[in-house]
């Protein structure tokens, strides 16, 4: 028997020929024929070949195509000069109508049967081992000599006629610092399963216990080791249990098909792709092209100016636009807070900066298909239902969005209503925004940037941001423009020593990502434009979606609409000013906000967001 010493130097051919003749003392081919794609095999009756080859087509991140033979077929003349699928995979699997009924180390004696079968090639993740190990980054199975982990998931397949089955991934540890580099180095490689598609937590894949794999060996993580999840082949295997065909035949996991073609690794320009963490508990990465990460740097530069002078540039943090967009971007339910009853001699009291923002935000997230209510005070649930009522009118949301408000009855009111019969494991939402809403200073109040104190007209919507904190999964994103805004805590050492009366107003309750702007609405335009760019960002497009399915076409992108633009806000300003909602600086019912006027100044910004 031959050892695995210098398989990995050996040509494609000189193994098939080895692992022909049964003389290979391995469990599985990954670190072999070093450069050359590997294959994951596929063999079902002629009748299912149609259906199946669209199956793989709908799910290209787990099945890429390389190879369909005809009926009866042995060779694969684009991808070997002289193999025989019957002999050529260390080991097969047997399936009668869904049940695995025996291991085989050859297909010979089927060679009847098989005249009527048809033999799929898909792309397999050992083929990008050698450019992850060329970027530096190690290979945690083949530095243990065993096989690749892999796991079903609770993530469903785009189905098509019989064939449905959940995404099978493989399982790679990585060194933090290595994690942009490993999605680089597999980003272009889509015969190979492309880059991975969740980084971090396995429980977000619905993968409880990363040391009993479905199939392959448990792999160890060193200290300083993440997670990392590419599309596996393996998922063809379950669409054939799921299929309960009579008879088909595959690779046995890990025992791949190598081809005589080089995994020559591309570049795609402009495509350079990042990773950035949205959570701690769970643990989980996001990643996005350079590119859009630079149109959302932009725009957080652009909102950042501060025509009030009121110091906010000591305030801002780099980044934070970026983060709270990718956290809402993964968010399928999100809960948005806003109303800051600054003017509590005039009834209502509320100021017009914040609801066009907090609905700048909804309407995208709308678009985007998820699911969004508002929570505000109770005195103001009427009239917050007439600006909604408008906002649907004016064609800003494409529905109404529910209006919650939130009263604190007992120690865990929070938790009730953030969780299903308060079970953190059981959230309502993955995400809570606030934006411009008067915020908790340290000593219990709610101050007005002038320091009067506000308490009598604020619900303790704080305490939903608090309780966030403790729920795995939640995230939040304060938005402000003074340090007294709802979420601001991430900067009350900077409020304190840099904004006027900043010692007493200053915010104390914290969120996840902290957006300042020059005024709050700047944010949530912001918000929703970044939101956009994100989702025709096709590295991260892929991402949120698993690999799975079909990528949208320009055409069923009806996410343009839902951008804010100049005419939608200019009528909801007048919206705002009918209903007796004044400039938070000055008080006045004109078209302005903050004090400034809307056609010169936040009419400019809305052009340049845009």
């Amino acid at each position: 028997m031959l050892l695995t010493g210098g398989l990995k130097s050996l040509l494609p051919h000189v193994l098939r020929r080895i692992i022909r003749c049964n003389r290979l003392s391995i469990s599985n081919t990954s670190g072999m024929a070093e450069g050359y794609k590997q294959a994951n095999v596929v063999i079902l009756h002629k009748s299912l070949a149609d259906d199946f080859e669209k199956f793989c087509h709908a799910n290209d991140g787990p099945l890429p195509l390389l190879y369909r033979s005809q009926p009866g077929d042995w060779k694969c003349p684009s991808l070997s000069s002289d193999s025989d699928i019957r002999t050529d995979c260390l080991q097969y699997r047997k399936y009668e109508h869904g049940a695995c009924t025996g291991s085989l180390k050859s297909l010979k004696e089927y060679s009847e049967q098989l005249k009527d079968m048809v033999t799929f090639y898909l792309g397999c993740s050992f083929s990008f081992e050698k450019a992850v190990q060329k970027a530096g980054i190690p290979i945690r199975n083949v530095e243990q000599k065993c096989n690749v982990s892999m796991y079903k998931t609770s993530v469903p397949c785009y189905s098509i006629s019989m064939f449905h089955c959940n995404l099978v991934v493989t399982m790679r540890p990585i060194p933090e610092s290595k994690l942009g580099a490993a999605v680089l180095a597999t980003l272009e490689l889509k015969e190979a399963h492309g880059a991975p598609i969740h980084i971090g937590d396995p429980g977000l894949l619905g993968i409880q216990d990363l040391s009993k794999p479905d199939y392959g060996d448990p792999v160890h993580l060193h200290p300083g080791d993440i997670p990392v999840f590419w599309a596996c082949g393996v998922t063809g295997v379950e669409a054939i249990i799921n299929c309960r065909t009579p008879l088909a035949f595959t690779h046995s996991p890990g025992c791949m098909f190598i081809t005589d073609q080089k995994s020559d690794n591309f570049r795609s320009l402009g495509g350079v792709p990042q990773v950035h963490c949205i959570s701690q508990d769970p643990l989980h990465f996001s990643i996005v092209s350079a590119e859009a990460a630079q149109k959302i740097k932009t725009l957080e530069t652009l909102i950042g100016i501060d025509p009030g002078e009121r110091g906010i540039r000591h305030l801002q943090r780099q980044g934070e636009l970026l983060g709270a967009s990718l956290a809402m971007s993964h968010a399928g339910s999100v809960l948005i807070t806003t109303g800051f009853p600054t003017h509590f001699s005039h009834e209502p009291p509320e100021e017009n900066d914040g609801p066009p923002g907090a609905l700048a935000i909804a309407a995208m997230l709308q678009a985007l298909e998820k699911q969004v209510a508002i929570v505000t005070d109770q005195r103001a649930i009427d009239l917050n239902k007439k600006i909604i009522e408008e906002a649907v009118q004016l064609g800003i949301l494409k529905k109404p969005i529910p209006l919650l408000s939130y009263q604190r009855e007992s120690a865990n009111s929070a938790l009730m209503f953030l969780c299903e019969n308060g079970n953190p494991e059981r959230p309502r939402f993955d995400h809570l925004v606030a934006i411009e809403r008067a915020g908790m200073a340290a000593d219990g109040n709610y101050y007005n940037a002038r320091k009067v104190n506000i308490k009598h007209l604020v619900d303790p919507i704080d305490e939903l941001f608090l309780a966030a904190q403790t729920i795995p999964g939640v995230t939040t994103t304060g938005v402000g423009d003074g340090g007294n805004e709802l979420g601001m805590g991430k900067v009350k050492d900077a409020v304190k020593k840099h904004i006027k009366y900043g010692d007493v107003i200053a915010c104390d309750v914290e969120a996840d990502f902290t957006v300042v702007a020059g005024v709050s609405n700047w944010g949530g335009y912001a918000i929703a434009c970044a939101l956009y760019v994100l989702r025709c960002c096709e590295i991260h497009e892929r991402y949120l979606r698993r690999a799975v399915g079909f990528p949208r076409a320009p055409s069923q992108r009806l996410w343009l609409p839902a951008l804010p633009s100049v005419t939608k806000e200019e009528k909801l300003l007048k919206t705002l000013v009918q209903l007796g909602v004044r400039s938070g600086k000055t008080a006045s019912l004109e078209m302005e906000v903050d004090g400034l006027p809307f056609y010169s100044t936040h009419s400019l910004m809305i052009e340049k967001l845009l």
